[in-house]
Formats: structure tokens, C-alpha cells, sequence
């Protein structure tokens, strides 16, 4: 192993990107603590030892509108980085999630001979799929976190690697419900429903009125049931807070909570989810849920349009089918998630089934993620000969 200090570069662009960086980073540092990290990265990042050069939040962007409206300063932003890393190139660069920034990066890095990994395949089994030339062209090596994924890159000839999802290591196996409401101060009997409507601010504006609504049908039918809303952000809390007064529902048995998302669903007898990580969230912790999702029409049409698959959310991809109900955009009304919420929590064979079958993805997901991920990235810091 060279004794000179390795400089690794990263970019991540959302929230979730940011816990992977961060923890990849921890698990490098084992084998080589006197490593330089330096990219885009969020908080976490950061605090493990990242030296963020543009923030993290100028990527964070929602959507083809969303992403049209701040092209501009985002390809400002990769330009100077590219220009920045080819003046003084890392020994490798992990792009972290975030395709349409890192890929473009990748491939002009790759071709300067600087290996290029990308940690997080994008979605090319549900839409898109041509993209698997590009990422040909611009990847040294991929490491995916969904093993289906991995048969399709060695189909293709690109060098691959499964090194399972994060969140396998970080749920318990058995999360404790019982203790949890014993925690929160609910009573076992009770009916509890975990809304989670997103972690960004324009999902919660999409979904907020309609989670609301959803929750007084429920309580017509259940008029004891409680209602556990985490919320990302100070921002996202406002909304929700706002469209409750708006629809003067602040009556609601609701709790608002900072946060702790995994508590609610752990407590929840069910729960209504924003298509995203948070499903399979949910389905670690085991737990039954209804999935659904709101975006602008014209968003809306262009992805349905793109799509391969007849589901979106993470557990049913998982599957390879319906394992629980997907109801999106027009479909999403209160009435029609109401009555899923409570055909699914009503329906006690449903939830035993879903249990043993969300225990199974568990399983194959619980990888040692970080580790591993350090592991396929170490020969090419470490080794003259790994390819590039």
C-alpha cells in the first residue's frame, strides 16, 4: 500500500446520499484514516470528515419542472467541480446516487483515467433503461443496493458489485411495538396510523390536504384511532400545520413529531407512505402500508409514460409484485386511501403474510452495506493495477 495520502472525491446529492457518503466514509477511514474526502455532501458527510465544496442542497431538486428551473446554476455547479477535479485529480471519484449530475462527471473523469465508482444504480429496470450504455461508458464500477440490479450490469459487461441497503443495518430485525407505544403513551388497543407525506417540502404541500382528509374518513370508521405524523423539517412541519388550519382540522388526533419516523412506524397498526425510501422503510420494520403519490400532471404523465414496471414503490419492486397497495396521482383520493388502510389493517392473514415476507427482503438486503462498499473501493487506491 502507498504511503502517500489518498484523496477520494464524492458527490451526493439528497438527504439519503448524505447517510450512505457519510457511512462509506467511516468504513474507509478504517483502512486508510489519513484519507482526504472532499466533494458535495450534506451534514453528515461533513461531519465525518468531508470537505464540501459546494453544498449539497443545490442538487436537491424535485422533478423535470423543478430540475428545468435551476439547470443553469446545477450545471455551474458540475462544470467547476469537473474543472476542479481534472486540475487536481483524486485517486477515485464516487458518485453517490444522483444520475443526471454524476454521470455526465463520471465519463469526463473516466476518460482522464481517474476510476470512477458509482455507489446506487439508477432506476434502468424501471424506466430509461438505455442509460446502462452510458453508465458503460462513464463507470469504472457500480455497487448496487438491490440484487436483482447486479444481474443486469453483468449482463452487460460493467463490473458490479451488491453490497445490500444501509437500512437492513440500521432497523432492528425485530422492532419492539409493544415497548414503543408503551414509550409514546399509547394504549395497546388503540388503532394507530403512521402519514408519512414526504421529506421534501413539495410532496408535503402535494400531499398534506390529502392525508388530512384521508384521516377523517378513518376516524368516522375507527373514532378512537390516532394518527402519528413525522415530519423532515421545521419547513415541512409549517406546511402540514397550515393545511390543517386551512381544512380546520386541528381537532385531529394528530401528533406532529420532529422526525423519528422509524418510532411511528414501528407503533403503527398501519401506514400511508410517500413513494421513496420510506416504503422500504416500512417494510423492514415490517409493517403494512399503502403507498401512494401526488406531482404535477405534466411530471406526472412524462414518468408513467417512461415506466417498465406496473408498481413504483420499493416493496413491490422487491417482490416483483403487488405485495401491497400502490394508489398514485388521481386515484389518490381520501376516500379510496381510507378504505385500503382499513381493508389492509382490518385484515389480520394480509398482515401475518406481508410480516414474513417483509422478514425475507430483510434478510437479503442486511449486507454490512458500508463495509462491503469500502471493500470493492479499496483495490482501486490501493492497487496500480485495478482498472480504471
Amino acid at each position: 500500500m502507498s504511503q502517500t495520502v489518498k484523496t477520494i472525491a464524492l458527490v451526493a446529492g439528497e438527504t439519503s446520499g448524505d447517510l450512505l457518503g457519510s457511512h462509506l466514509i467511516v468504513a474507509l477511514k478504517q483502512s486508510l484514516p489519513d484519507a482526504r474526502f472532499i466533494g458535495i455532501g450534506g451534514p453528515k458527510m461533513q461531519a465525518a470528515g468531508m470537505e464540501v465544496q459546494f453544498p449539497m442542497e443545490k442538487l436537491s431538486v424535485f422533478g423535470y419542472i423543478d430540475a428545468l428551473r435551476h439547470l443553469r446554476e446545477i450545471l455551474g455547479i458540475r462544470n467547476k467541480l469537473r474543472e476542479s477535479l481534472i486540475a487536481n485529480p483524486p485517486d477515485v471519484f464516487i458518485g453517490i446516487d444522483a444520475p443526471d449530475f454524476n454521470l455526465g462527471l463520471e465519463l469526463a473523469l473516466k476518460q482522464r483515467g481517474i476510476p470512477t465508482i458509482h455507489y446506487v444504480s439508477p432506476s434502468i429496470w424501471a424506466w430509461r433503461g438505455e442509460r446502462i450504455n452510458k453508465i458503460k461508458s462513464a463507470v469504472s464500477h457500480i455497487l448496487t443496493l438491490f440484487p436483482f440490479e447486479a444481474a443486469i450490469y453483468e449482463q452487460a459487461g460493467v463490473p458490479v458489485t451488491y453490497v445490500g441497503h444501509p437500512l437492513a443495518d440500521m432497523l432492528p430485525e425485530h422492532p419492539k411495538r409493544e415497548l414503543m407505544r408503551e414509550q409514546m403513551r399509547i394504549q395497546k388497543q388503540t388503532k394507530v396510523f403512521a402519514l408519512l407525506p414526504g421529506s421534501r417540502q413539495s410532496e408535503v404541500r402535494y400531499l398534506a390536504g390529502t392525508y388530512i382528509q384521508t384521516a377523517k374518513l378513518i376516524l368516522q370508521k375507527i373514532p378512537t384511532a390516532q394518527f402519528l405524523v413525522p415530519l423532515a423539517s421545521r419547513e415541512t412541519r409549517t406546511i402540514f400545520e397550515d393545511t390543517l388550519w386551512k381544512l380546520e382540522a386541528q381537532e385531529l388526533p394528530i401528533t406532529m413529531l420532529f422526525g423519528h419516523a422509524h418510532d411511528a412506524m414501528i407503533a403503527a397498526d398501519g401506514v400511508l407512505v410517500a413513494s421513496g425510501t420510506a416504503t422500504l422503510e416500512a417494510a423492514l420494520l415490517k409493517r403494512p402500508m399503502v403507498i401512494t403519490y401526488k406531482m404535477l400532471p405534466l411530471t406526472y404523465a412524462l414518468s408513467k409514460r417512461k415506466a417498465y414496471l406496473p408498481y413504483v414503490g420499493l416493496p413491490n419492486v422487491l417482490a416483483g409484485k403487488f405485495v401491497v397497495p400502490e394508489i398514485l396521482q388521481d386515484d389518490a383520493t381520501p376516500e379510496n386511501l381510507a378504505q385500503a388502510l382499513l381493508n389492509l389493517v382490518g385484515d389480520k392473514n394480509a398482515v401475518a403474510e406481508l410480516e414474513i415476507l417483509f422478514g425475507h427482503m430483510y434478510a437479503q438486503l442486511k449486507q454490512d452495506t458500508a463495509h462491503k462498499a469500502a471493500q470493492t473501493i479499496l483495490p482501486y487506491l490501493t492497487d496500480l493495477t485495478a482498472p480504471a
